[in-house]
């Protein structure tokens, strides 16, 4: 640790996004929240609230999200939200399961809130996604399934809530995702 470098002021036209990963987070620190991330990849059904993922990582809550925003250029819980909305687009679009067992098997409580914020975040409802998904398959056969799942992942810059408001009040431009109608 350098002391001095943590005390010192930022010029005014530095910003936390400008700095190198490794001058902000220690190499143990990234260690612990790589093990948190990876519980939560690995179980992201499973409710992880900031208290539980900084257990796993032995820090306090407050580090440990602001680390990992730092760290991964996401909140925990947006991050979460990534990964429960590419596992249903991968069970809509790969099973037979009804839309309400989906719901359910991606760790949401309720059938009416997934199928709201699956429709923010992704600008269609489970079902149209669904019909799309399956309409396209064949075209997508050739390509490496790393690729299609990069182009899928979910685009959540910003929180949820703040998109709908800004969507509300015509001051936020339709993502590439998105399609107006």
């Amino acid at each position: 640790m350098r002391p001095r470098e943590r005390h010192t002021a930022k010029p005014p036209a530095e910003s936390d996004s400008s700095l190198d990963i490794d001058q902000l987070l220690d190499p143990v620190l990234l260690r612990r929240l790589l093990r948190a991330k990876d519980r939560m990849d690995a179980a992201s059904h499973e409710t992880w609230p900031v208290e539980r993922l900084a257990a796993v990582s032995g820090v306090s809550g407050a580090h440990f999200a602001r680390s990992f925003k730092r760290a991964f250029g996401v909140p925990p819980h947006r991050y979460l939200l990534t990964r429960r909305i590419e596992q249903a687009n991968t069970l809509l679009r790969d099973t037979e399961l009804s839309i309400t067992d989906i719901a359910f098997a991606t760790g949401w409580e309720s059938l009416g809130t997934f199928g709201r914020i699956f429709h923010d975040i992704t600008g269609r409802s489970p079902s149209a996604m669904r019909r799309e998904a399956r309409a396209g398959m064949q075209q997508l056969d050739r390509v490496p399934a790393c690729l299609l799942k990069a182009a899928q992942r979910p685009d959540l810059t910003i929180a949820v809530l703040e998109k709908r408001r800004r969507v509300a009040q015509d001051t936020l431009p339709p993502s590439t995702r998105e399609e107006v109608s």
